[in-house]
């Protein structure tokens, strides 16, 4: 295993190449899911699947899966990610894991090795939640989450229809939803933050994925003069929204731990200079690895939202954008990454995601892990994202590795999904 490398020459080019569909200023990429631009990225990734013989399908909700035959018939091991992007995207969020998984594939089909099980790359739809919402939206149709028909009728923030745009760009296909069971699930993917640039690690054996809550909190007073309503008549939207901005971060800061929380969005109406506000609407996402705990902060924050917006006289209207429960990865899979990446030579370290990713959808339905390759600064969803080739090219030999080894495992055992993935609701703006 160790004598079998990827070539990081032509990863390296791969990502470079469908970075420049959908190219912004800093050179990063911007391909909102089902956009012109997301189809043209989908063309490439297909052609490059077709090119290695693959033997490809598309389901209802547009999610794209190349298989590779083994000496066996039956469940792939499987590996894959996203290459919709945010609208500030990188070149390597997602588009990594899609290409690696093309190089593992050219790599045993040019080594001339034949697995004893099928192996298969996917790239699901709509993973950032950018355009349509929830995030993760592919993968969690897949995984039998969330219903096609329901997903289909999901309106995206420019009032475009999720079927009609699938249609549009000739992606909408004809496999079932939800989709059949790999026989394990394995995505690279850079780490979108610190913390293995921090500690000096080239390899992180990523044991799960922390629960998310989005929040959406619409707020209304009344508008006034700012120069003659008198500050203790005041029914102010915006400064309740300040409030809760402020307590967002001190809650997180108590709790401690992997307790994190932000407030991303934060609009105003009318937003003049010498106007009381009318309304506000900011949205709220509290993330933890443990559900105990991100249902107190749920439950603290709702407290302090209710006492805030009584004490200033204006009125609160909550949506939860997107729920998500904790995912713990099989034990088997972490074990093998962080295995094969000590074999090949890597510092590795075990932790857990910060982000949302398709793997804790497939976790639901089969054993899953992930393979992290360190980002610099920490940077992501941003055109200065960016991960050494170096770097790139040993997380990718690592899910090599770690294919192969889950190919020679007996999975059969106990060891399965709890279907912990999570329930989604409304959708979320934004990426996760």
């Amino acid at each position: 295993m160790s004598d079998l490398h990827i070539d990081g020459d032509r990863l390296v080019r791969r990502i470079n190449d469908l970075a420049t569909i959908g190219p912004i200023e800093g050179g990063g990429s911007c391909r909102l899911a089902l956009t012109d631009e997301d189809r043209d990225g989908r063309d490439l990734v297909v052609a490059w699947m077709t090119d290695l013989g693959l033997d490809i399908s598309m389901d209802g909700i547009g999610n794209v899966v190349g298989v590779r035959p083994g000496r066996t018939d039956g469940p792939p091991i499987m590996t894959g990610s996203h290459i919709d992007t945010v609208r500030t995207g990188g070149r390597y969020d997602g588009n990594l894991g899609v290409l690696a998984g093309l190089e593992v594939i050219e790599t045993l089909e040019q080594h001339g090795i034949t697995t004893e099980h099928p192996f298969a790359v996917a790239f699901f739809t709509d993973e950032e939640g950018a355009r349509f919402q929830p995030d993760m939206l592919g993968s969690l149709v897949y995984a039998g989450g969330m219903g096609l028909e329901e997903a289909l009728d999901v309106v995206g923030i420019d009032g475009a229809v999720l079927g009609e745009e699938l249609d549009r760009i000739g992606y909408r296909g004809t496999s079932p939803c939800p989709g059949s069971a790999p026989r394990a699930f394995v995505e690279l993917h850079v780490e979108q933050g610190p913390v293995l640039e921090a500690d000096g690690v080239t390899i992180g054996a990523v044991t799960g994925v922390q629960g998310i809550s989005w929040t959406e909190l619409a707020i209304t007073g009344q508008s006034n003069h700012a120069g003659t309503t008198p500050m203790d008549l005041r029914h102010d939207p915006g400064y309740v929204a300040a409030l809760i901005a402020s307590y967002v971060r001190q809650l997180a800061i108590r709790m401690g731990g992997r307790q994190v929380a932000t407030v991303g969005s934060l609009e105003l109406h009318p937003n003049l200079v010498n106007v009381v506000a009318a309304s506000a609407r900011l949205t709220v996402d509290l993330r933890n690895t443990d559900e105990a705990l991100l249902g107190e902060a749920e439950a603290d924050l709702a407290r302090f939202v209710a006492e805030a917006a009584a004490a200033e006289g204006v009125t609160v209207e909550e949506r939860t954008l997107a729920r998500f429960q904790p995912v713990a990865f099989d034990d088997r899979v972490v074990d093998t990454v962080a295995a094969v990446a000590a074999e090949l030579g890597h510092s590795v370290k075990r932790l857990p995601s910060g982000a949302g990713h398709d793997a804790q959808m497939m976790a639901r339905l089969c054993p899953t892990g992930m393979v992290f390759v360190p980002s610099r600064d920490g940077i992501s969803h941003n055109p200065a994202e960016y991960t050494e080739p170096d770097d790139l090219v040993a997380g990718a030999d690592v899910l090599l590795g770690s294919m192969l080894a889950l190919d020679a495992m007996d999975l059969s055992t106990t060891g399965a999904p709890d279907g912990s993935g999570g329930a989604s609701t409304d959708g979320a703006e934004g990426a996760p």
